[in-house]
């Protein structure tokens, strides 16, 4: 989607709504939300029934995480809460950027089980749930550049994906890791219907290259402010690549496939001339039908008053990960 433009602005830390409004917040959605988990998705559901104007449903509840939280740098903006769970892309709970959460209370994210297999020598079978539980988990303050040329800044909590990969030792023959979310319409409507899911082939893949995958900033997600990720982020469990667009973020994944040959990514199978394989940030090579020069910032505020800043190479993590790409046509391999 092409946002409208205004003038440039940089956010200050004045724009962040306080944790104790967060905190109050949560506890009222968790009192409205018990119980929406159980409801059926109607087979013969409208257009207007699933996507309606109306303010988001309350999502399934979330808990508090065991987690080591990370120092806030200084002049940091952190997109409120609020924001970060009501202006999202999922498709599989509906296209426009309230549906995932007023759809959210389709989607049952506990029990919960990942498969890591393929070129490895020990593939194994992980309850997620267990590792929330048991595992201190580790915040990331993440910036999240999305291809529609928004932005966030969000503090998740999980593991670096590359300890899950080496728990599995990979093999010779790893040459990608291939990812895909779980396919259900009855808990994911979008996936019902091509027209309520975007005309998307399901279900979602991804794929990233192995130095990519097991570079040290590549993350899974199972939290978000310290709680458990809701439906909308991509419960229970998402993959976060911050130095490129959002979408290579897969979310809720049920597999995680090491590979040979470069795995199929659902955009650029839905649109190989707009969302290439790497996906990475680059303020230089526009999207054919807008410009990445720039990015909207989702702080405090209306959606359409968010304020204009420049886009960074790589999303402002370059000095981490432009090794990775040294003597590729970035425009080539876009």
């Amino acid at each position: 989607m092409l946002i409208k433009r205004s003038t440039p602005h940089h956010p200050t830390e004045r724009d962040v709504t306080p944790e104790a409004v967060y905190q109050d917040r949560r506890l009222i959605l968790k009192g409205l939300g018990l119980g929406t988990a159980s409801l059926a998705f109607p087979a013969q559901a409208s257009l207007l029934d699933l996507f309606s104007t109306e303010e988001p449903a309350p999502a399934p509840a979330t808990k508090a995480l065991h987690y080591k939280a990370a120092a806030r740098p200084e002049g940091v903006t952190l997109t409120p809460l609020e924001k970060a769970t009501t202006h999202n892309n999922f498709y599989e709970l509906g296209t426009d950027k309230g549906d995932p959460a007023r759809n959210a209370h389709y989607l049952k994210p506990e029990p919960w089980t990942l498969k890591v297999e393929g070129e490895v020598t020990k593939p194994f079978t992980l309850d997620v749930w267990d590792l929330i539980n048991k595992t201190e988990l580790e915040e990331r303050i993440y910036r999240l550049r999305c291809v529609e040329a928004w932005s966030m800044v969000l503090p998740w909590s999980g593991i670096a994906l590359a300890d899950l990969i080496r728990r599995a030792e990979p093999t010779s023959r790893a040459k990608f890791v291939a990812f895909e979310t779980l396919y259900d319409p009855e808990q994911l409507p979008g996936q019902a219907s091509s027209n309520l899911g975007g005309g998307i082939d399901y279900p979602y893949v991804e794929g990233l290259r192995m130095d990519e995958a097991m570079h040290p900033l590549s993350f899974l997600a199972m939290g978000l402010y310290g709680k458990t990720l809701p439906a909308q982020n991509g419960a229970p469990i998402r993959l976060v690549v911050p130095w490129k667009y959002g979408f290579k973020s897969i979310k809720s994944i049920v597999s995680i496939r090491l590979v040979e040959e470069m795995p199929s990514t659902t955009w650029n199978l839905l649109a190989p001339n707009e969302y290439g394989f790497y996906a990475n940030v680059n303020p230089q090579v526009d999207h054919p039908r807008w410009s990445q020069a720039s990015e909207r910032f989702i702080g405090e505020g209306g959606i359409f008053g968010a304020k204009r800043q420049p886009t960074l190479l790589f999303n402002g993590y370059g000095d981490e990960v432009a090794s990775l790409y040294q003597g590729m046509d970035l425009r080539k391999w876009y």
